[in-house]
């Protein structure tokens, strides 16, 4: 992703800034997207893995990002406080 556009982009919500999410932090919320047990904030479970996204810098909310395209939509977030062990 363009550092440009990493240094703009924000949580809709909070307006806390964002960075890309770390090769650990894919692996770990894949796991548990594998295992069913993450859902976006609106409650929809989900079921496809991510390749990429987004963290904001206090590691509460994550985004994926599809096709290079950040996914900024407060009901497709999802919040960490729901995965166990997730490293921030």
């Amino acid at each position: 992703m363009d550092k440009r556009l990493l240094d703009i982009l924000c949580d809709p919500v909070s307006r806390t800034s964002l960075k890309l999410m770390s090769k650990l932090q894919i692996e770990a919320l894949n796991r548990a997207i594998r295992a069913q047990q993450v859902q976006t904030t609106a409650g929809k479970t989900i079921a496809e893995e991510l390749g990429a996204g987004l963290i904001t810098t206090d590691g509460k909310v994550m985004y994926r990002i599809d096709d290079g395209i950040p996914v900024l939509l407060a009901d497709e977030a999802i919040g960490t406080t729901q995965l166990h062990d997730f490293p921030v």
